[in-house]
């Protein structure tokens, strides 16, 4: 209550430009076009215009007292000592500790003065831990009050990031008994530092502290909508999946756990405004995050959260059937809607599929349709656990995906695809419903990748019967994510996909190359179970623009796709085509490994020799796959081994083996190019040795991969 501006022209030479942190904090996917499958916000008004809207926080009012001017001098003073002088560590300490002794009993006045708190920020981040202890023992009881602060809770902030530098076993009893003095003090009236904008984020950090994760990790602090969407449609691992957190120690898990604990128990009567908070709604998203993998805990803690009776919750019975209708509309809520999100990733088995059933079982269109429940669907989708669950959201939504991508749900499609391809269910009818949902009835399935491509654009057209590929328009990003997912899938399903992206102009295929959504749609292509031929016949519709494409920011990845799927003559026209760009892409960040990948300084100096070791590595790759490849491939006949990369199934555990392959074969091919120029006149022996070499080679790795193996489980 009125901040002190008497020592403004002292703060203004010495404030180092803090900038006001954004005070919703919000999640990045926010911000994300509304018709690309991402929520756009609205600022959060007090008053709400729904059912919820007379849910109020309480409030708590506190009154600051102003610095005293012989203290505010001081400060001042020792202000000007750090900042105008080089002092060396220890001395430095000394200074920062003696400082922080004289705010003993002043903590609150000083932390939430706009200019000592600077000083302050710098004396916490030079003292010793003892010190730094000391600071905040002091100021336990007004914790909550500082953290509340517009300049407190930087000082609050910078104090637990100090406390997180000092991870020495000789200290963490110390750290671990000021904590847990803090967190008792927090848990008698927990609401309003949850609720508080700046409060909100210093009580994250504090979870942070305990569980033993960076303080401002992005991954418990907030979501950024990239890694969202990229973990839901499988292109990326939830690092809350298969309690990943495990391998983090946890620096002070009873803490977190009496914390978290703590708060439920005594805000478990205003839940009802916790649950439309947005900044509670932030705390609690975190709390949920760092308990992931521990089920008992998550089995108490979130049926309080759905506004559950703690009383009335048993092991077969977690979700009470007199909230149900409650929580259907509470999902229609922004806030609500994240944290349910975060629910159903972290949710135990038992849990998600009482969630499954009691909830969103003949409810999944109706939230689809909404602006903020089809979020929670996509959330529900992504983490389907069983084929039948699956099969159950078919049934409800299978018929229906023209109608989510006409209303602009097209996050909740890509959702069903990218599920249908993890839990193998439903994949043919998956792409023939969504072939249909783009294409009119007696038009061309040829068009339905131009379509996903450039979906809002088509949707929202006056005249879709005349709709045209526009050129020069941007590609649709969760079209293109809708379609990688596509080309995952085995290839006798995406037949109508696979013929759409062979119809393609050149001119089309170049547009795409040089799109970031659209080049990746052509890696997936090249990758995916499509024939050889196919493929090729679509890399020759480049020709004459590899160069050109190859220093697109994205163009180096596209490129070596092209070059991977081409056969000699077709990885000879674009080593040519690169020579041209050579230093021009040199200058590029992936351009110096895609010129040695590619090897174009060999085939501009020695291109027979270069040949010669482009026809020995495709040989032992394929004696490679015959030999190690998966066995339904060879089963089935199938030669696109090489084309879908075996690290893609298991990226971790075949990686190194691939790397190995190349640097032997690297050596072999060179041997064989010699044995070439002083052998010409017998060809059929040379094919004999080279075959010979090339087996000897992958032979040889294959035991050293067998050894590193075997060392590896030692």
């Amino acid at each position: 209550m009125g901040e002190d501006h008497s020592y403004n022209q002292e703060g203004k030479r010495r404030n180092r430009g803090r900038k006001e942190k954004n005070k919703h904090d919000s999640f990045g996917r926010d911000n994300l076009p509304k018709n690309h499958g991402g929520r756009r916000e609205e600022s959060f008004p007090t008053q709400r215009s729904s059912k919820h809207q007379n849910v109020s926080v309480p409030q708590t009012f506190f009154v600051r007292k102003q610095v005293d001017p012989e203290t505010a001098k001081y400060f001042a003073e020792i202000a000007n000592v750090i900042e105008g002088s080089e002092l060396d560590l220890e001395e430095r300490s000394v200074i920062c500790g003696n400082a922080l002794e004289e705010a003993r009993g002043k903590e609150v006045e000083l932390a939430t003065d706009y200019i000592i708190s600077h000083t302050l920020q710098t004396l916490l981040e030079g003292c010793s831990v003892e010190h730094l202890c000391g600071f905040l023992r002091s100021s336990a009881k007004d914790f909550s009050h500082i953290a509340m602060d517009r300049s407190g809770s930087h000082v609050a902030e910078t104090a637990l990031k100090s406390l997180a530098m000092h991870q020495d076993i000789a200290t963490d009893s110390l750290i671990e008994g000021t904590l847990s003095r803090i967190c008792k003090m927090i848990v008698e009236d927990p609401v309003g530092l949850m609720c508080n904008c700046y409060g909100s984020h210093v009580l994250r950090s504090l979870f942070c502290l305990c569980r033993g994760v960076p303080l401002d990790s992005s991954e418990f602090h907030s979501t950024k909508s990239s890694v969202v969407l990229a973990e839901r449609l499988n292109i990326r691992t939830s690092q809350l999946n298969d309690n990943n957190l495990q391998h983090l120690q946890p620096r002070f898990p009873e803490l977190l756990k009496f914390l978290v604990s703590g708060i439920l128990d005594t805000a478990q009567k205003d839940m009802a405004a916790l649950q439309v908070n947005q900044y509670s709604s932030m705390v609690l998203q975190t709390a949920l995050k760092l308990l992931a993998g521990e089920s008992q805990l998550l089995l108490r803690f979130i049926p309080i959260l759905l506004g559950c009776s703690s009383e009335n919750v048993g092991e077969d019975n977690l979700i009470e059937t007199t909230v149900v209708q409650d929580l259907l509309s509470l999902m229609e809520e922004t806030a609500f809607s994240h944290l349910m999100e975060v629910i159903l990733e972290v949710a135990p088995e038992t849990l998600y599929n009482e969630l499954f059933f009691k909830i969103f079982r003949n409810s999944l269109f109706s939230l689809s349709s909404h602006q903020c429940g089809n979020f929670v669907v996509q959330a529900l989708i992504s983490h389907t656990r069983t084929q039948d669950q699956m099969e159950i959201i078919w049934e409800e939504l299978g018929a229906k995906l023209k109608d989510l991508l006409e209303m602009g749900r097209s996050g909740v499609v890509a959702s069903i695809v990218a599920a249908c391809q993890r839990l193998h269910s439903n994949e043919n009818k998956c792409c023939q419903a969504l072939a249909a949902a783009v294409c009119e009835v007696n038009e061309s399935p040829a068009c339905v990748v131009s379509k996903l491509l450039f979906l809002d654009n088509y949707f929202f057209s006056e005249d879709k019967s005349s709709w045209n590929w526009p050129n020069g328009a941007k590609m649709h990003v969760v079209g293109s994510l809708m379609l990688q997912s596509i080309f995952r899938l085995p290839s006798e399903f995406i037949q109508t996909y696979i013929t759409s992206m062979t119809s393609l102009e050149e001119s089309q295929i170049l547009q795409m190359s040089k799109d970031p959504s659209g080049s990746r749609v052509v890696e997936a292509f090249l990758s995916s179970n499509a024939s050889m031929k196919q493929k090729r016949r679509f890399v020759l519709k480049l020709r004459g623009h590899f160069g050109e494409i190859s220093v697109h920011p994205s163009g180096s990845f596209t490129i070596e796709k092209c070059f991977n799927a081409s056969n000699l003559s077709l990885r000879e026209m674009i080593a040519s085509e690169l020579l041209p760009v050579q230093t021009e892409l040199d200058k590029t960040k992936q351009g110096p490994y895609l010129l040695k990948k590619l090897d174009v300084e060999g085939f501009a100096k020695r291109p027979d020799q270069w040949k010669l070791r482009q026809t020995s590595k495709q040989s032992a790759y394929k004696e490679f796959c015959d030999a190690f490849g998966p066995s339904e491939a060879k089963a089935s006949g199938k030669k696109s081994f090489l084309s879908e990369p075996y690290h893609k199934s298991q990226p971790e555990k075949l990686k190194d083996v691939w790397k190995e392959i190349n640097t032997c074969l690297s050596g072999v091919t060179r041997s064989s190019a010699s044995n070439f120029l002083s052998h010409q006149g017998s060809k059929a022996k040379l094919g004999r040795k080279r075959t010979q070499e090339s087996m000897d080679a992958t032979n040889g790795n294959n035991m050293k991969f067998k050894k590193k193996k075997t060392h590896n489980r030692k």
